[in-house]
């Protein structure tokens, strides 16, 4: 992957929203975007992971482990979706495994380089902040509309299956 079309991908982001050509290519300089082989793990639960991902092109399922090596989907994002931004902030352990699904396409922040970005691009690190509000709230509300209609159907059907 060269630079222009990592600065494209990135572009394209949710993360750079309401964001400058220039704060774009400033993120581009601090970004590692990479190709993901299908099931690949990105983030491991109970890791601690300081990284962000910007999900460019493809999906990551996130997954719970269920013991046995088995697992679950609890959920799958897609392009234009963040991976690993609570962990990214928070600098907790990971409550969940992303595997990609199929040829994913990834670029990703360190935390350290990211606040690097603070003197020299204050408006930057707090419009990224925000986008990653934004798109961490759009994730949640997909979520919960996916839980009401699973409800709803386990209702419906009177928990026969």
């Amino acid at each position: 992957m060269g630079t222009v079309q990592d600065f494209e991908s990135l572009r394209r982001s949710s993360l750079s929203a309401n964001l400058s050509d220039e704060q774009v290519e400033a993120l581009n300089g601090i970004a590692y975007c990479r190709r993901l082989a299908d099931q690949e793990i990105l983030i491991r639960e109970g890791n601690i992971d300081n990284s962000l991902h910007v999900i460019t092109e493809g999906a990551i399922a996130v997954t719970r482990d269920l013991g046995k090596g088995e697992y679950t989907t609890i959920h799958v994002l897609r392009t234009g979706d963040l991976a690993g931004e609570m962990g990214f902030i928070s600098g907790q352990p990971h409550t969940a495994t992303l595997r990609s699904l199929g040829r994913t396409q990834v670029c990703s922040f360190e935390r350290e380089s990211f606040e690097s970005l603070l003197i020299e691009h204050p408006w930057l690190v707090y419009r990224v902040m925000q986008n990653i509000v934004k798109v961490s709230q759009d994730i949640l509300r997909r979520m919960n509309a996916q839980h009401v209609e699973l409800t709803k159907y386990v209702s419906s059907s009177h928990a026969l299956f």
